[in-house]
């Protein structure tokens, strides 16, 4: 008997799931190694729920084939961007507890930084977002503690050398830099105040991601950064409250795919 939710041929979810191709998988099935909800099935042109009917081919089921899921994570400070942290912190993982399937983090923002942050379990657009060619555009805004000269403004953005956690120096690719101007683009929230000269906030751009690159740039032309919130990835924008999440469009993740 055909299941209710029948939709597609066995032989089309056997290849699809990596078994066979199509006219191997008919074969199986004329051989009678393949059930359908525990019954074997010959009849070639059988149709069932990939998601639903329990399938298997000789005794074991097939493994269900992945949906593959974007979100748009707004990390809040005191977060780590791993799956589990030895030091017992909390980390983002437990933000996505209500998702339907596990997705990991892409890239990362340090504990004390604020932000967008991609989560997915497509793992071929996480690797393709992480390699150091990719140069997909991040935006943030950064808090300083006391306000560089336009000198030391041109060093970081044509590049400069910052030491890494493993000791090793290296250059930082060209970044945008620009001075968060009272009524720019930048929230009610994010506006320099008057009585903030000493404080300023930057919007910076980057085309890389290296650990703590932004606190490293800062510091070594002598300044301090006090917060950080990442603002755009790419073409997403954050607009989702601290500590939320939201399914990426369709349209959101085709222009992340172009990248």
């Amino acid at each position: 008997m055909v299941p209710a939710m029948a939709s597609e041929r066995l032989q089309k979810i056997m290849a699809a799931c990596g078994i066979a191709s199509r006219r191997k998988a008919e074969e199986i099935i004329a051989a009678g190694r393949v059930t359908l909800n525990g019954k074997v099935v010959t009849e070639q042109g059988t149709k069932a729920d990939p998601d639903g009917d329990l399938i298997c081919v000789d005794g074991v089921p097939l493994k269900k084939k992945e949906r593959l899921l974007y979100f748009m994570l707004h990390k809040p400070k005191g977060y780590v961007t791993t799956v589990s942290d030895p030091e017992r912190r909390p980390t983002v993982m437990e933000l996505m507890k209500n998702c339907p399937e596990r997705v990991y983090p892409v890239g990362r923002l340090d504990y004390a930084s604020e932000g967008l942050l991609l989560m997915t379990n497509d793992g071929a657009l996480a690797q393709k977002l992480m390699k150091a060619g990719s140069h997909a555009p991040k935006t943030y805004l950064v808090k300083i503690s006391g306000k560089p000269d336009e000198r030391a403004l041109a060093r970081l953005r044509a590049g400069i050398a910052i030491e890494l956690e493993d000791g090793t120096r290296v250059k930082t690719s060209p970044a945008k830099i620009r001075l968060m101007e009272d009524g720019g683009k930048g929230s009610g929230e994010w506006r320099v105040a008057s009585g903030e000269r000493d404080n300023p906030w930057y919007e910076v751009v980057l085309i890389e991601g290296r650990n703590r690159q932004i606190r490293r740039m800062f510091q070594s032309v002598g300044f301090l950064v006090e917060k950080i919130k990442r603002v755009q990835l790419g073409p997403l924008v954050l607009d989702v409250e601290p500590g939320k999440f939201r399914a990426l469009t369709v349209r959101e993740v085709a222009k992340l795919k172009s990248l």
